[in-house]
């Protein structure tokens, strides 16, 4: 594609969480792999992060949580984008128990990543969640 553009991932920390090198591992790969990565750092609101994915016209969202937190943060941007009318992927990664799967899929989260997860898996995820019509 001659015309295409790089994608777009805006990676944040909601809430309180202080552990963030998962995430800055996750954004140098997004990176390596062509993709432009905007990362906002830690203990982000949801409001922020959604604002934020605004006004950076992100074609995916990446949040990353490895405390309790997990599900209301996950739960407050969902909420927020659906009431912005947005259409952005949200992608979770974090220390995520399988029944905390179930409940942030269900919310509509769109795919969830825990340690572990190979780069390689994340970067298919999200080329594959990212139309290519999006990027032209």
């Amino acid at each position: 594609m001659p015309n295409s553009r790089p994608i777009r991932v805006l990676l944040a920390k909601p809430g309180l969480d202080g552990h963030d090198l998962g995430v800055k591992m996750v954004a140098l790969a997004l990176k390596d792999a062509g993709m432009e990565v905007i990362y906002m750092g830690m203990r982000q609101t949801p409001e922020g992060i959604v604002k934020a994915c605004i006004q950076e016209d992100a074609d995916i969202l990446g949040l990353s949580n490895l405390s309790a937190s997990l599900i209301p943060m996950g739960k407050r941007v969902i909420d927020l984008i659906k009431e912005k009318k947005m259409d952005v992927p949200v992608i979770y990664g974090g220390t995520i128990l399988n029944e905390d799967k179930t409940k942030l899929l269900d919310m509509g989260i769109t795919a969830t990543f825990s340690p572990g997860t190979m780069m390689k898996d994340i970067i298919q995820t999200i080329r594959e969640l990212v139309p290519k019509e999006k990027l032209q």
